[in-house]
């Protein structure tokens, strides 16, 4: 299967390790921002065709779809590109950075009938799989999810310590991750959702600390601090309370409330979230089925942080 890639930064690299694993893909175009770092990891990564113009790498022979580690302000459109080109595609998350684009995003998968994904890592982490096999055969009931999502971004720097043309983001992006995730763990749409924020950066012009409070109708909660400005620790740490034992998640690792490591590496056929997310888009376009975590199945995330953006709103 031929596909291309959109972005050529610290998360398009992550899925280019990804998809180094996976038998019967290749990458056959790259399409990045800035001409000198696309060509560099085109290179690197043996990719052969490489530009700046997402369309160009849409139009190239056999590709029938496209992976977008682009910036968030651009999964969008770019999206909307390819599925009106018949591509499958799969969109790093958040599918978009509000509601309204997220509902045409389902709306026109619906019309073209592609495989539309979003790239929900925290559904295929070996370790937070183990949590929800768990859940689903009734050993486990989620009491209350404590997550902390930390980093330390006081400039505009992505994860490789290289300046971003763009701006991240702790609702739109961040708690994207954690809401979706508290959804799929529960099977419930957060009844209730409330968010406070701290001072918006001078430079920036986003909140650097965000707290993010839900609430499930079977009573689960779910609590989630982020920030942008911890010197410490950085990721995010998921604490599953849980009626019959405590676990804690760190990307791909488990432990019990006791830090006693819990052996996840049976759960799939990898460790890597990412790669096990890559799978899932490859084989739900081989089976033509709806993947886990569809554009549709995303679409209960987006409306959520959308009641928590008015919510902030409403306290300005």
């Amino acid at each position: 299967m031929k596909i291309c890639l959109a972005g050529q930064g610290a998360f398009g690299i992550k899925h280019l390790e990804a998809l180094a694993k996976i038998d019967g893909v290749e990458v056959v175009s790259l399409a990045g921002g800035r001409p000198e770092s696309t060509k560099d990891v085109a290179e690197k990564w043996k990719i052969p065709h490489w530009t700046t113009d997402f369309r160009e790498s849409l139009r190239q022979p056999g590709v029938e779809a496209a992976i977008l580690t682009s910036p968030t302000q651009m999964h969008a459109e770019q999206a909307e590109l390819a599925m009106r080109a018949g591509k499958h595609v799969m969109i790093e998350i958040p599918i978009a950075d509000n509601l309204a684009d997220s509902e045409r995003l389902v709306k026109l998968q619906k019309e073209t009938g592609v495989v539309a994904m979003g790239g929900h890592t925290r559904r295929f982490n070996p370790s937070h799989q183990w949590i929800h096999k768990r859940i689903k055969a009734g050993e486990l009931k989620l009491q209350h999810l404590v997550v902390q999502t930390f980093f330390f971004r006081r400039t505009n720097m992505n994860a490789l310590g290289q300046p971003r043309s763009w701006t991240d983001h702790l609702l739109w992006h961040h708690a994207c991750h954690t809401v979706d995730l508290f959804q799929y763990q529960t099977g419930e749409t957060a009844e209730h959702a409330h968010a406070m924020q701290g001072p918006c950066h001078s430079a920036l012009g986003i909140a650097m600390d965000m707290s993010i409070q839900l609430k499930a109708s079977n009573r689960a909660l779910c609590t989630l601090a982020l920030s942008f400005n911890n010197e410490g620790p950085l990721g995010t740490f998921f604490r599953y309370i849980c009626d019959n034992g405590t676990y804690i998640a760190r990307y791909d690792d488990l432990v019990d409330g006791k830090e006693q490591p819990i052996d996840v590496s049976r759960v799939d056929v990898s460790m890597n979230g990412i790669e096990l997310q890559d799978r899932e888009f490859f084989a739900a376009i081989r089976e033509k089925r709806e993947p886990n975590a569809s554009v549709a199945q995303c679409l209960p995330a987006m409306q959520t942080l959308d009641r928590l953006e008015k919510s902030l709103a409403r306290q300005d």
